[in-house]
Parts: structure tokens; sequence; C-alpha cells
């Protein structure tokens, strides 16, 4: 549902697998904060998106406690695949939803706890769990879809 002109925070970017289709996807008149705590990474990134010339990217270095966007800029954050990997998974989301402008939304894909792929079952955050997490951070949930075999997909908007 990304349109162009709008502004994305991909949380736990790494490298850009999804970097460059974000920046697509938002044309040249929206951007693309790639944010990841691993400096190494985004200098990988760097390198991919000079290569690719992709110019509506901006690498942001985050901690584990704070994806440090810049506040009220972003229209989606996004997140694939790294809930699982945070260190201090609720200050973060409380920290990224109070950067968020009002009713912005947050997207969380992330492992089931039924599927043989993925992480180990015990790394997993259950949609459950991740569900509390999103609440008390502020957030509510506006759609779950059902389209991935193997991970749950969530649509979340900043109720304050």
């Amino acid at each position: 549902g990304l349109r162009r002109g709008q502004v994305v925070a991909e949380i736990g970017s790494g490298p850009g697998y999804f970097t460059p289709r974000l920046a697509q996807a938002v044309g040249p008149s929206g951007h693309v904060y790639a944010v990841d705590p691993e400096a190494a990474v985004l200098d990988v990134l760097r390198r991919r998106l000079g290569r690719m010339r992709v110019r509506n990217v901006t690498p942001v270095l985050s901690r584990d406690d704070d994806p440090l966007l810049p506040r009220g800029r972003c229209d989606v954050a996004l997140l694939i695949n790294v809930y699982h990997h945070m260190h201090g998974r609720p200050a973060f989301l409380r920290r990224l939803v109070a950067s968020l402008p009002r009713n912005a939304r947050v997207v969380n894909i992330d492992w089931n706890e039924e599927t043989e792929f993925g992480p180990p079952p015990r790394r997993r955050v259950p949609r459950a769990r991740f569900l509390r997490d999103a609440r008390r951070a502020g957030l509510r949930l506006v759609a779950d879809r059902t389209l991935l075999p193997h991970q749950y997909f969530l649509v979340l908007r900043r109720a304050r």
C-alpha cells in the first residue's frame, strides 16, 4: 500500500534487500530511511545504493533501544523478519511510535509459531506478544493479513 511521495522507515534494513524496492515504490518525491544498528551493514547498503544510483534513501545507524528517526517524518514504518532479533523490543517500539506522526502505519511481518521455516522457535516473538508490545507502545491493529504461509503480517496505526 505504499504510494509515491510517502516517507518510509525500513527498520532493520540490513544490506538492503527491500530498500531499493521501497525507494522505487515511493518514487523520487518519496524517501526511505534505512535503519540498522550495524555500521558495517549500512556501509554495504551505501555501496549497493550507489551502484544502483538510488538517491532517495538515507541510512540511519540506530541503537538497540531507539531507531533514531527524525520526528514526525515517516508515514510508514516497516519491520520485516526483524522484531525477533531486537534487544529491548518494547523500548524500541515505544521510541519508534513516538517518532511517528499521528495516524502513521507500522507494518510488522515476522515468523509465526507453527512454521518449520525461520529462526528456532525459542527466538520467535509470537503474534500475541508483539500485539501486546504494540498496544503498550500506542498502536492499534487495523489489519491482519493472511497472505504469507510462514509469517504473520500485521498493520497497525498510531493511536495517539
